[in-house]
Protein backbone atom coordinates (compact mmCIF):
# COMPACT_ATOMS: atom_id res chain seq x y z
CA UNK A 1 0.00 0.00 0.00
CA UNK A 2 1.83 3.13 -1.05
CA UNK A 3 -1.08 5.60 -1.80
CA UNK A 4 -4.03 6.29 0.72
CA UNK A 5 -6.73 9.56 1.62
CA UNK A 6 -9.34 10.44 3.78
CA UNK A 7 -12.45 10.98 2.62
CA UNK A 8 -16.52 12.30 3.37
CA UNK A 9 -18.85 10.25 1.43
CA UNK A 10 -21.55 12.71 -0.44
CA UNK A 11 -23.69 10.49 -1.86
CA UNK A 12 -24.16 8.41 -4.82
CA UNK A 13 -24.84 9.42 -8.51
CA UNK A 14 -24.27 8.16 -12.20
CA UNK A 15 -22.30 8.53 -15.16
CA UNK A 16 -22.01 7.21 -18.72
CA UNK A 17 -19.49 5.54 -20.14
CA UNK A 18 -18.27 6.46 -24.25
CA UNK A 19 -20.23 3.27 -25.18
CA UNK A 20 -23.41 4.43 -23.02
CA UNK A 21 -23.21 2.39 -20.16
CA UNK A 22 -24.45 3.70 -16.78
CA UNK A 23 -21.64 3.32 -14.44
CA UNK A 24 -23.08 3.63 -10.70
CA UNK A 25 -20.53 6.04 -8.42
CA UNK A 26 -20.11 7.17 -5.17
CA UNK A 27 -18.95 10.58 -4.68
CA UNK A 28 -16.35 11.15 -2.31
CA UNK A 29 -15.16 14.28 -1.32
CA UNK A 30 -10.88 13.66 -0.51
CA UNK A 31 -8.47 15.99 1.61
CA UNK A 32 -6.96 17.98 1.19
CA UNK A 33 -5.29 15.68 4.20
CA UNK A 34 -2.16 17.75 5.81
CA UNK A 35 0.81 15.10 7.23
CA UNK A 36 0.44 15.66 11.05
CA UNK A 37 3.04 12.88 11.80
CA UNK A 38 5.75 11.08 10.23
CA UNK A 39 6.88 7.96 12.15
CA UNK A 40 10.39 6.33 11.14
CA UNK A 41 11.80 3.01 12.37
CA UNK A 42 14.57 4.62 14.59
CA UNK A 43 12.38 6.20 16.66
CA UNK A 44 9.26 4.88 16.82
CA UNK A 45 9.81 1.06 15.75
CA UNK A 46 7.56 1.21 12.36
CA UNK A 47 6.99 3.38 9.00
CA UNK A 48 3.56 5.44 8.97
CA UNK A 49 2.01 8.60 8.60
CA UNK A 50 -0.10 10.27 9.83
CA UNK A 51 -3.10 12.11 8.17
CA UNK A 52 -5.38 14.65 9.44
CA UNK A 53 -8.95 15.78 7.49
CA UNK A 54 -11.59 18.49 7.85
CA UNK A 55 -10.38 21.41 9.58
CA UNK A 56 -12.34 22.87 12.40
CA UNK A 57 -11.45 25.74 15.40
CA UNK A 58 -8.35 24.67 18.38
CA UNK A 59 -11.27 24.99 20.56
CA UNK A 60 -13.07 22.24 19.65
CA UNK A 61 -9.37 19.80 20.51
CA UNK A 62 -7.87 18.60 23.81
CA UNK A 63 -4.48 20.44 24.14
CA UNK A 64 -2.24 17.05 23.32
CA UNK A 65 -3.65 17.14 19.63
CA UNK A 66 -2.96 21.27 20.19
CA UNK A 67 0.61 20.40 20.89
CA UNK A 68 0.68 17.69 18.11
CA UNK A 69 -0.91 20.04 15.56
CA UNK A 70 1.19 23.35 16.53
CA UNK A 71 4.42 20.98 16.22
CA UNK A 72 3.30 20.17 13.06
CA UNK A 73 2.44 23.66 11.95
CA UNK A 74 -0.68 22.80 10.53
CA UNK A 75 -4.89 23.66 11.36
CA UNK A 76 -6.80 21.29 13.79
CA UNK A 77 -8.12 18.50 12.32
CA UNK A 78 -11.53 17.27 12.98
CA UNK A 79 -9.99 13.25 11.90
CA UNK A 80 -7.09 11.50 12.05
CA UNK A 81 -5.77 8.29 10.94
CA UNK A 82 -2.52 6.71 10.34
CA UNK A 83 -1.55 4.66 7.09
CA UNK A 84 1.34 2.44 7.16
CA UNK A 85 2.47 3.65 3.37
CA UNK A 86 5.50 2.59 1.37
CA UNK A 87 7.95 5.08 1.43
CA UNK A 88 6.55 7.48 4.31
CA UNK A 89 9.54 8.08 6.17
CA UNK A 90 10.25 10.03 2.89
CA UNK A 91 7.34 12.21 2.94
CA UNK A 92 7.24 16.10 4.93
CA UNK A 93 5.48 16.83 8.03
CA UNK A 94 3.36 19.76 7.03
CA UNK A 95 2.86 18.65 3.21
CA UNK A 96 -0.44 17.76 1.66
CA UNK A 97 -2.38 15.28 0.18
CA UNK A 98 -4.66 15.65 -2.25
CA UNK A 99 -6.97 13.95 -4.71
CA UNK A 100 -4.55 13.27 -7.40
CA UNK A 101 -2.87 10.95 -5.72
CA UNK A 102 -5.30 8.54 -7.91
CA UNK A 103 -5.98 8.48 -11.02
CA UNK A 104 -9.31 7.26 -12.75
CA UNK A 105 -8.33 3.70 -13.22
CA UNK A 106 -6.85 2.86 -9.83
CA UNK A 107 -8.28 0.15 -7.82
CA UNK A 108 -8.99 1.30 -4.60
CA UNK A 109 -10.20 -0.13 -0.78
CA UNK A 110 -12.55 1.84 0.99
CA UNK A 111 -13.08 1.41 4.56
CA UNK A 112 -15.95 3.49 7.02
CA UNK A 113 -18.25 2.46 9.20
CA UNK A 114 -21.57 1.25 8.08
CA UNK A 115 -25.05 2.66 9.27
CA UNK A 116 -26.45 1.52 12.68
CA UNK A 117 -29.66 0.17 12.65
CA UNK A 118 -29.91 -0.02 16.72
CA UNK A 119 -30.90 -3.15 18.03
CA UNK A 120 -32.92 -5.29 15.20
CA UNK A 121 -34.74 -8.81 15.24
CA UNK A 122 -33.63 -11.98 12.83
CA UNK A 123 -36.51 -10.48 10.16
CA UNK A 124 -34.47 -7.50 9.56
CA UNK A 125 -30.69 -8.33 10.49
CA UNK A 126 -30.39 -12.11 9.38
CA UNK A 127 -33.07 -12.13 6.47
CA UNK A 128 -34.97 -14.80 7.75
CA UNK A 129 -38.82 -15.96 7.23
CA UNK A 130 -41.70 -15.25 9.69
CA UNK A 131 -43.24 -18.22 11.32
CA UNK A 132 -46.17 -19.71 10.06
CA UNK A 133 -49.61 -17.29 10.52
CA UNK A 134 -51.83 -20.65 11.43
CA UNK A 135 -53.30 -21.39 14.49
CA UNK A 136 -51.11 -22.11 17.34
CA UNK A 137 -48.38 -20.66 16.38
CA UNK A 138 -48.87 -16.87 17.67
CA UNK A 139 -47.47 -14.54 19.20
CA UNK A 140 -44.24 -15.52 17.85
CA UNK A 141 -44.35 -15.06 14.18
CA UNK A 142 -41.26 -12.82 14.16
CA UNK A 143 -39.15 -14.47 16.62
CA UNK A 144 -36.01 -16.70 16.06
CA UNK A 145 -37.62 -19.87 16.28
CA UNK A 146 -36.65 -23.14 17.78
CA UNK A 147 -33.54 -22.87 20.11
CA UNK A 148 -32.56 -26.51 19.62
CA UNK A 149 -32.94 -29.65 21.29
CA UNK A 150 -34.25 -30.23 24.92
CA UNK A 151 -31.92 -33.08 26.37
CA UNK A 152 -29.36 -33.06 23.48
CA UNK A 153 -27.35 -30.62 23.62
CA UNK A 154 -29.15 -29.03 26.05
CA UNK A 155 -27.68 -25.74 24.85
CA UNK A 156 -27.84 -23.26 22.23
CA UNK A 157 -24.89 -24.04 19.19
CA UNK A 158 -22.29 -21.27 18.52
CA UNK A 159 -23.04 -18.70 15.76
CA UNK A 160 -27.00 -19.02 15.70
CA UNK A 161 -28.65 -15.95 14.65
CA UNK A 162 -30.31 -14.25 16.93
CA UNK A 163 -31.41 -10.57 17.53
CA UNK A 164 -28.97 -7.58 18.87
CA UNK A 165 -27.34 -4.41 17.41
CA UNK A 166 -27.02 -4.22 13.85
CA UNK A 167 -24.47 -1.71 12.19
CA UNK A 168 -22.20 0.76 13.18
CA UNK A 169 -19.07 -1.52 12.49
CA UNK A 170 -15.80 -1.02 10.27
CA UNK A 171 -16.34 -2.28 6.52
CA UNK A 172 -14.40 -2.20 4.27
CA UNK A 173 -15.00 -2.89 0.20
CA UNK A 174 -12.27 -4.95 -1.66
CA UNK A 175 -11.36 -3.76 -5.39
CA UNK A 176 -13.82 -0.77 -6.37
CA UNK A 177 -12.52 1.11 -9.25
CA UNK A 178 -11.50 5.31 -9.48
CA UNK A 179 -13.77 5.93 -12.49
CA UNK A 180 -12.81 9.68 -12.17
CA UNK A 181 -10.86 12.49 -10.18
CA UNK A 182 -11.83 15.78 -10.05
CA UNK A 183 -9.13 17.93 -8.72
CA UNK A 184 -10.83 21.35 -8.58
CA UNK A 185 -13.49 20.11 -6.21
CA UNK A 186 -11.16 17.53 -4.60
CA UNK A 187 -13.75 14.92 -5.51
CA UNK A 188 -13.14 10.66 -6.73
CA UNK A 189 -16.13 8.98 -7.70
CA UNK A 190 -15.62 5.11 -7.21
CA UNK A 191 -17.76 2.38 -9.36
CA UNK A 192 -20.23 0.95 -6.89
CA UNK A 193 -21.22 1.61 -3.16
CA UNK A 194 -18.91 2.74 -0.22
CA UNK A 195 -19.98 1.43 3.38
CA UNK A 196 -21.44 4.62 6.08
CA UNK A 197 -24.06 6.77 5.28
CA UNK A 198 -23.69 10.36 3.83
CA UNK A 199 -21.20 12.84 4.98
CA UNK A 200 -19.63 9.55 6.80
CA UNK A 201 -15.64 9.50 6.95
CA UNK A 202 -14.08 7.11 4.71
CA UNK A 203 -10.89 6.21 4.05
CA UNK A 204 -9.16 5.02 0.58
CA UNK A 205 -6.04 3.38 0.01
CA UNK A 206 -4.34 1.06 -2.91
CA UNK A 207 -6.31 -2.30 -3.13
CA UNK A 208 -4.20 -4.99 -1.45
CA UNK A 209 -6.01 -8.02 -3.64
CA UNK A 210 -5.92 -6.22 -7.15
Amino acid sequence: MNKAIIGRKLGMTQLFSADGKVIPVTVIEAGPCPVVQVKTLERDGYCAVKLGFSEISEKAVNKPQLGLFKKAGVAPQKVLKEFKLEGSDSMTVGSVVNCDVFTAGDKVDVSGVSKGHGFSGVIKKWNQHRLKETHGVGPVHREPGSMGAISNPSRVFKGKNLPGHWGCEKVTVLNLEVVKVDTERNVILVKGAVPGPVKGIVTLRNSVKA
